[in-house]
């Protein structure tokens, strides 16, 4: 029994209990167009909306990059998953229980080192762990009591899934080897590490333990840790990086907050664990965290899709103005309202949860957030009191300098308006006019981050052939094969398409009505599915879905959406398929080379008879008729 007809049943169930436009919207704020979504494209650096969710098929499309299949494409492009992992997220999303699958033909993990979906699960474990303890009689009093004094409530503690680490040093290699775990798993997520003599020891001994989740499918990836006593070093500690984990585009809390951001188009970013915990527990809940960074582009990118406004909470000590310096540079690679508020400025609390925990404490915090500055304003502010007191030749300096900063950012790049408000507070900065500044800014210099809107993307594939055309039309609408001759059919098997890409959703096309089943595009991305997870390697599914997705939309708006129209342009398709076959190698084709052992009398003959069936010049005849014939 093979994979997809064990799990068949299952990928159904799963598909109908998944709305495409629900799950895209977790990560991606959505706006309705007529019958159809459109928002920001997580897959290329999108500025414009063009990505394309079609609730009635289930499908989402970029018309810029090319990205497109259905909700289980979307899964496993945007978190980087195999497709079983992509049916067990989203099954347990929706509740549903999977019947037990036989592994692939071979293992999926990268080199030698553990499978991703193990490490996963290892990280579920460990959590499990650390959350039992906190209650242990013995093991989780130093933690409560640490929980108690903060003043965190039971809800934050669920909400947030906290735990705790016991204080000794082989708390975690203890529950490991009693559940049968895998070491090699936590040595690889940085949860135990080795001794002089091989053996494991625990990482994070003796902390409070605050779960790092995936923002969209709230699995834990990784692990943040602070300290209970005091004279432990550091205060907090995370985990390294993995292959589950990237700091720099992982933001704390952000599966708990995300649809608070996309309901009020505003995320809030403070400094750490605990401040995050105190916002939501003020009620204040479109609040996340960076772990021990600067704002950067990976934060913005995962923001942007979510909202229109940042608001940067930060120390307005050294510490703190360097970081939003560095936060600065993430104007010129995201399309974001980046705003900055120091809460130690405007209040005498050194933190949210301090201010939090006051009376009228929330009111007071959101009239920071309120009142807080647009970062390039508070950037050159700086720059004008830096320059106050300076010489016209150190602020001749000064600004050439920030000036050559701005456009290795990418300030030449910038749309026309947003330059023009950029020069502006450089002039206001420097004391001088806007010509000036315009007269100064070096020329051809190249941004940083690529230049603004779908200009810099490279095409997404070449304009689709008449054989390409006809697959489309299948992909539309499926039942239109049982209306093909032989013949026909023969005209789209996978060995005539020149992409090696088409040739996979040919074939899949094949496997499925050798079997009966109509190749509808659904049907099409869970066979390739499928047959990426039984012969892994043997092509990229991600790929195959944005060809095989871009092929259906392409035949689709020909057509405008019109049923009747496919069936005409499927039999136009076919017509010019065969009169290019039948053209091989004849003087009105010479670049094709002829059949093996054709002579020079049988091509003649063969256009004799494509003349009398379609005139003298066939390809114009059917180019006239719309139909993208090779005139």
């Amino acid at each position: 029994m093979t994979t997809r007809d064990q799990g068949g049943d299952d990928v159904q169930r799963v598909r109908d209990a998944s709305d495409i436009v629900a799950v895209v919207g977790e990560v991606v704020s959505l706006k309705a167009k007529g019958r159809e979504y459109v928002g920001l494209c997580p897959f290329h650096d999108d500025r414009k909306p063009s990505m394309y969710v079609v609730p009635n098929k289930q499908i989402f499309h970029c018309f810029a990059c090319g990205a497109g299949g259905d909700v289980f494409t979307f899964v496993q492009r945007y978190h980087a998953m195999e497709f079983p992992e992509v049916i067990k997220l989203l099954a347990e999303r929706a509740g549903i229980e999977l019947r037990p699958r036989r592994a692939p033909a071979s293992g999926a993990a990268s080199g030698d080192g553990p499978a991703r979906a193990d490490l996963l699960e290892a990280n579920q474990q460990a959590a499990a762990f650390y959350r039992s303890l906190l209650t242990h009689p013995e093991h989780g009093v130093a933690a409560r009591e640490l929980i108690e004094r903060r003043g965190i409530t039971p809800d934050m503690i669920e909400a947030f899934a906290i735990g705790t680490s016991p204080a000794m040093w082989d708390g975690l290699v203890r529950f490991a080897k009693s559940k049968g775990l895998d070491e090699r798993c936590l040595f690889a997520l940085g949860l135990l590490k080795r001794r002089d003599d091989g053996d494991g020891y625990d990482a994070l001994r003796n902390r409070l333990i605050f779960p790092i989740h995936q923002a969209q499918t709230g699995k834990v990836i990784a692990f943040g840790g602070r300290r209970i006593d005091d004279e432990d070093e550091p205060k907090y500690l995370n985990s390294p990086e993995t292959s589950l984990f990237d700091k720099s585009r992982t933001l704390y809390g952000l599966h708990q907050a995300s649809r608070a951001i996309q309901k009020q188009g505003v995320a809030v970013v403070v400094e750490g664990y605990t401040d995050v915990i105190a916002c939501h527990q003020a009620g204040i809940t479109n609040v996340v965290a960076t772990l021990g960074t600067a704002l950067t582009a990976g934060h913005a990118a995962l923001l942007r899709r979510l909202c229109t406004t940042v608001v940067l909470l930060f120390d307005g000590d050294e510490a703190g103005q360097r970081a939003a310096d560095r936060a600065f540079e993430v104007l010129f690679s995201e399309a974001l309202d980046l705003k900055i508020a120091a809460l130690s400025t405007a209040t005498d609390a050194k933190d949210p949860d301090e201010l939090l925990k006051r009376d009228g404490g929330a009111e007071q915090f959101l009239t920071v957030i309120d009142d807080a500055q647009d970062l390039a304003v508070w950037h050159f502010a700086r720059i004008r009191e830096r320059l106050a007191n300076a010489g016209p030749a150190a602020r001749s300096t000064a600004v050439q300098e920030e000036l050559d900063r701005l456009v290795s950012l990418g300030l030449s790049g910038l749309p026309p308006v947003r330059k023009k408000l950029m020069v502006q507070q450089i002039a206001r900065a420097a004391g001088v006019d806007e010509a000036t500044v315009y007269a100064s800014i070096p020329g051809g210099r190249t941004r940083r981050h690529g230049t603004s809107g779908e200009a810099e993307l490279k095409p997404v594939s070449h304009k689709p052939d008449a054989r390409e055309l006809a697959l489309g039309c299948l992909l539309c609408e499926g039942s239109l094969w049982v209306s093909l001759a032989g013949e026909h059919r023969d005209r789209l098997s996978a060995h005539a398409y020149r992409s090696p890409m088409t040739r996979v959703v040919a074939d899949a096309v094949q496997r499925l009505t050798s079997d009966g089943i109509e190749p509808e595009l659904t049907a099409v991305l869970d066979d390739m599915a499928h047959e990426a997870t039984d012969h892994p390697g043997s092509f990229d599914p991600v790929e195959a879905a944005a060809c095989a997705t871009t092929l259906r939309q392409d035949a689709w708006m020909r057509c405008e959406g019109k049923l009747e129209r496919l069936s005409e342009m499927l039999t136009e398709c076919l017509e010019s398929i065969g009169i290019d076959d039948a053209l091989v190698g004849t003087k009105n084709n010479d670049a094709e080379p002829a059949p093996e052992g054709d002579s020079a009398l049988e091509r003649l003959e063969r256009l004799k008879s494509v003349q009398a069936t379609y005139g003298k010049n066939p390809r114009v005849r059917l180019t006239r008729g719309g139909v993208p014939g090779q005139a």
